[in-house]
């Protein structure tokens, strides 16, 4: 498969990729790319860890699975390609940004521009077979994006993690409170983003830790 990631991401992770269960992993994904359509596009796959390098990571946005719609992902938690109707709750995310610091970004669902900012956009499994949500669960991304989790919680210092829902709340195992601000709320999905998503501010809160530590602030505007 033609994928891309940043140098950076391959020398911190290189131990990840010669662990057995990366190799199978691997044979899987490229087995299911093959015998059937499964999103996002290979050379998108890595796209997380290609536009934003590690030592660029100021804040990782975590989601669950890539969107299984057509043209929909392009390996950015969140995200879709330009052009693409904004996905529900990407339009939460885009309310509650306008009511927290008053930026708008309309119809463009690309949120590669945070990515090359230092946000950190991750799924926590990184690809899906086409519309079949969470068909690639349980096969060992899980074990690879937490792997990734827990480096930059150990290696760097000040990171902001933005953990929406339950399952990324999981997550918060990993990432040393001491070090790094973790921001949870409710998911922004219409079916939960009324139980404490809105209102819960995580741009402003985001951009304030950043200035608190020396380090450029995120311009949420696409």
């Amino acid at each position: 498969m033609d994928v891309k990631i940043h140098e950076s991401w391959k020398k911190v992770l290189k131990k990840e990729f010669d662990k057995d269960y990366f190799v199978r992993l691997v044979d899987f994904v490229k087995n299911e790319y093959q015998i059937g359509k499964v999103y996002p596009p290979p050379k998108m796959l890595f796209n997380a860890f290609d536009l934003c390098s590690f030592d660029d990571v100021k804040v990782v946005i975590l989601g669950q699975d890539p969107y299984h719609g057509i043209n929909q992902a392009n390996g950015l938690s969140f995200s879709v390609n330009k052009g693409v109707s904004v996905p529900p709750s990407l339009l939460n995310i885009y309310k509650e940004m306008k009511s927290d610091i008053g930026v708008d970004n309309g119809k463009n669902g690309d949120l590669s521009g945070w990515a090359r900012q230092g946000v950190l956009l991750l799924n926590a499994t990184l690809t899906v077979k086409a519309n079949q949500a969470g068909s690639h669960q349980n096969k060992g991304w899980e074990e690879f994006t937490d792997a990734a989790i827990k480096l930059i919680s150990d290696k760097k210092d000040h990171v902001i993690f933005i953990l929406w829902g339950a399952f990324a709340q999981k997550k918060a195992v990993l990432i040393d409170p001491i070090k790094h601000l973790v921001v949870q709320s409710a998911h922004p999905s219409p079916f939960s983003a009324d139980r404490g998503f809105f209102g819960s501010r995580p741009f402003s809160k985001t951009n304030d830790w950043l200035t608190e530590h020396n380090l450029k602030t995120i311009d949420w505007q696409l």
